[in-house]
């Protein structure tokens, strides 16, 4: 019987991103309607799609050697200790600020500081790790698990105030409240069952995974470029040129020309491209990378 790693890919926000970096990454995974276990083109490997709040606990018990979860709901879950971090993966982001757990309230409430909390009512998805925040500060407050709907309880008077995450806080401001503090910073885990880290054949796969998915996340950020490159010039394109580690230059067949390649971070090719074209350089091509290890 062929062996399999038994893999969670988090359902619901985060399902359609985590699918689009495993195939970047080599693995094409094929959901299917009312089903909760994805087909992929990898005979050593088995899906199934778990909410991210409940991956932990499937990982800490081995119904799954491997899951995709944020650290919050590692934490909330108290298992930071009972499975394994394996790398860290950022790649859901629609902006350049990490997700955050905000206690928020009303634009018009009291409440000012964490300490104005007492005897006050929340609401969240998050209610371990915000009864042991609130503890580690003496604050007594009644803290309800939300179901859903977290902001709406506030603003209707439910509650006196909500911890939600968010990542810009406009849809907060939008819906007239206002954030009091930053409890939590969350990123997306690769978390493994410590048990499988001890199988060797599942260990090999897990760092596969691994490899292949930072690999993919490294290349997002990089692009090649490409020039043709008077030779004359060569020395001073290339001193201007970053690169991973050195550029790849190459005489052009029976001429004093020469063709540069390189790697280089996405972000540096707006300002590069005219600096280049200045110093002679012709034939300057972008490609986008599948993966960087």
């Amino acid at each position: 019987m062929t062996r399999q790693l038994k893999l969670g890919i988090p359902k619901g926000s985060l399902e359609k991103a985590t699918i689009d970096l495993f195939l970047q990454a080599g693995w094409k995974i094929d959901t299917h309607s009312r089903n909760y276990f994805p087909s992929v083109n990898d005979p050593d490997l088995y899906c199934a799609l778990v909410r991210p709040q409940e991956m932990a606990r499937y990982v800490m018990d081995g119904t799954l050697d491997l899951g995709l979860t944020g650290q919050d709901w590692i934490i909330e879950r108290d298992c930071q200790d009972t499975v394994a971090a394996i790398c860290e993966l950022e790649y859901s982001k629609s902006s350049n600020q990490p997700c955050r757990w905000v206690l928020v309230v009303p634009k018009d409430s009291p409440i000012q500081c964490i300490e104005d909390l007492q005897n006050k009512k929340i609401a969240t998805e998050l209610v371990n790790f915000t009864q042991k925040y609130l503890k580690e500060r003496n604050i007594q407050a009644d803290v309800q698990f939300s179901w859903g709907a977290t902001e709406a309880k506030v603003v209707e008077g439910l509650v006196d105030a909500v911890v939600e995450i968010t990542e810009t806080g406009s849809t907060i401001k939008a819906h007239g409240l206002r954030i009091v503090a930053n409890l939590l910073e969350t990123r997306t885990q690769l978390i493994a069952n410590k048990s499988a880290l001890h199988d060797p054949w599942k260990k090999t796969k897990i760092d596969q995974v691994a490899l292949l998915l930072q690999a993919a996340l490294a290349a997002r950020h990089h692009v090649i470029l490409k020039m043709n490159v008077p030779e004359n010039q060569a020395d001073a394109i290339v001193k201007a040129l970053p690169s991973l580690r050195a550029p790849t230059v190459s005489h052009l067949y029976r001429t004093d020309w020469v063709a540069v390649e390189t790697v280089v971070n996405r972000s540096l090719v707006r300002d590069l491209i005219p600096k280049l074209k200045g110093l002679g350089a012709e034939g300057i091509l972008e490609y986008d990378l599948q993966k960087v290890v």
